[in-house]
């Protein structure tokens, strides 16, 4: 789930020109005979289109032992179909079209997209056809080996795990499918057979559970037909069901240090938010945005700016199906974590104190209209919205999000800051070299605070 927040406007409905014409794009959505969901968004005034292809699975569909298969099919789908033989045919089909198959594994979907000039299109829809109806899922020990390597990327030589942001979110979601690293751990990745490649696509890859996106300057009647004729090959399948949301279980800061060699300590702190569909999530938006939207905002000046603490450091929220992160992530030196944490501190001590002024919730507002105006012409981001977002509700439109952060005040600011940014929520993960010294002093701080 990501911003831009557009409604659909689904087959023969058509936006209110009084009052979205100039912000919210027509959209159209229209279901063929396997159940396949085929949505467009019209931009006329942009010259590129992107083919999106998204598919209710990931991470959080995963039983333990299963974790990291999503992310695996999705390898070895690019190992080439009855049509495109190898990786080397398909790729070149694709860049045949001027484009690039980009594909991506997430906690709540996968997504297989192109961009490219909007006359190619169909040509795009009969790639994304064959790729997700006629796999061969060949060369299995070859994509294995990728997969390792790039798993290696978040451990070091002795097997030990670093990456922080992962790390954060197994202690806020421990226990819940939510908390599996995406990538999956390295000995299931291991021992990931044909035929457990074979039943996780054909579990999770029907039409019914996918959504094909197209944004661009194209026609809805057009797009049906391609998809119609091109598609029809594709499995009807069965809608999955999401599991369970996570309970939050108020039990305190959860803590982990993991030590790693460098000069630098990677800092993840994390903090169980509310989902998109809670009708304060606008607030905890502009929220964010006090926080940290450019180098004024406090984050980045007061830490960085004016008292050093680190080079750079931001803060974003991850919103996922049925619940959201509020993430802060940082690298300092080693000897600085615990007053760059304490000083952290201090900046949410004040926002849930209501020391928010008038100016700053001014700025939010207007750095978040610009955004959500520039998303019109960002044809990936329309098509996220629409196709990735709509996989579980229908998203809002342009000019209803805009109306509500224009109606969000200090006060209802100040209430989820007071109900988010609390001790209970927090999850901090720190990877880096801390003496004992250092590392008690950073657990005093946070005990502290709580």
């Amino acid at each position: 789930m990501r911003e831009p927040r557009v409604k659909p406007c689904y087959a023969g409905e058509v936006n209110n020109p009084s009052t979205s014409s100039q912000i919210d794009p027509r959209v159209e959505t229209t279901t063929l005979d396997n159940g396949l969901a085929v949505t467009t968004v019209s931009l006329p005034h942009l010259h590129t289109a992107v083919t999106s292809m998204f598919v209710k699975v990931g991470s959080r569909f995963e039983v333990p032992d299963d974790n990291g298969l999503s992310h695996f099919v999705e390898h070895m789908l690019f190992r080439g179909t009855e049509r495109y033989p190898n990786s080397l045919a398909l790729n070149t089909a694709v860049e045949r079209l001027g484009s690039t198959l980009h594909a991506e594994t997430g906690r709540d979907y996968t997504l297989f997209q192109m961009g490219l000039p909007p006359d190619s299109v169909p040509e795009a829809i009969d790639v994304i056809g064959e790729l997700l109806s006629h796999p061969r899922f060949s060369d299995i020990e070859l994509e294995r080996e990728l997969v390792l390597e790039e798993i290696n990327e978040d451990y070091d030589e002795h097997g030990k795990e670093i990456n922080a942001d992962d790390i954060a979110r197994g202690l806020v979601f421990d226990g819940h499918p939510l908390g599996q690293r995406i990538i999956g751990p390295r000995e299931n990745v291991a021992r990931f057979t044909q035929a457990d490649v074979q039943r996780h696509f054909q579990t999770f890859y029907g039409a019914m559970n996918a959504k094909l996106c197209v944004a661009g300057p194209v026609e809805h009647g057009r797009v049906v037909e391609a998809a119609a004729k091109r598609l029809a090959a594709l499995p009807a399948g069965q809608l999955a069901l999401v599991p369970p949301a996570p309970v939050h279980v108020a039990d305190g800061p959860r803590i982990k240090h993991v030590n790693d060699a460098g000069s630098q300590t990677s800092l993840s702190i994390l903090f169980r938010a509310i989902p998109e569909l809670d009708p304060r999530y606008v607030a905890l938006a502009a929220l964010l945005r006090v926080l940290d939207d450019g180098m004024s905002t406090r984050l980045h000046y007061t830490l960085a700016d004016q008292k050093g603490l680190a080079y750079s450091v931001n803060a974003s929220i991850e919103p996922l199906a049925d619940t959201a992160l509020f993430e802060i992530s940082s690298a300092t030196a080693n000897a600085k974590v615990p007053t760059f944490v304490k000083e952290l501190f201090v900046l949410l001590d004040e926002l849930r104190a209501g020391k928010i002024t008038d100016d700053e919730l001014a700025k939010a507002r207007t750095r978040y209209r610009y955004e959500t105006l520039a998303s019109i012409d960002d044809v990936a981001a329309m098509a996220g919205w629409f196709g990735g977002t709509a996989l579980y509700y229908p998203p809002t439109s342009l000019s209803e999000r805009l109306a509500a952060m224009a109606a969000v005040k200090i006060d209802d600011m100040v209430a989820i800051a007071r109900d988010v940014l609390v001790p209970d929520h927090l999850a901090l993960a720190a990877v880096g070299t801390l003496s004992p010294a250092r590392l008690g002093e950073l657990r005093g701080t946070i005990k502290a605070w709580a």
